[in-house]
């Protein structure tokens, strides 16, 4: 098996600061899986959007992609954007390896770790 990259595809904004959680997790990601080239991409707004920065690690020599959208729901977005521009990627790059998985928001761990962080905004029961 060649290089791997894992990309964390998030939808963008106007605001830089947006985009400061999806740094944190990406580089958290990273921290986790050496030898796996982890990086961040969106769809619109900001940069590398997700076609520039495959491109670029098919230049590196990637050949093994996976693409984590890391929206809250299978919205529109993720379900009729994304794959559009993976069949787009796909014909530019015939050689790469591309998959997509899930929105983030989907899994039921990320639903568990939702669930515990809403019930901790609680206040504590008084004595």
């Amino acid at each position: 098996m060649g290089a791997r990259a894992l990309v964390l595809f998030a939808h963008g904004a106007r605001s830089a600061s947006w985009a400061a959680p999806f740094e944190r997790l990406r580089d958290m990601v990273a921290a986790r899986s050496p030898g796996v080239d982890v990086s961040l991409a969106f769809l619109e707004l900001m940069s590398p959007r997700l076609p520039e920065q495959v491109a670029a690690l098919a230049a590196q020599g990637v050949d093994d992609v996976t693409v984590v959208p890391v929206f809250l729901g299978q919205g529109g977005h993720v379900l009729r954007d994304l794959p559009l521009i993976l069949d787009e990627l796909r014909l530019a790059h015939p050689g790469l390896a591309i998959r997509a998985v899930g929105a983030v928001g989907e899994d039921p761990a990320v639903l568990r770790a939702m669930t515990d962080y809403c019930l901790s905004a609680l206040p504590s029961a008084l004595a």
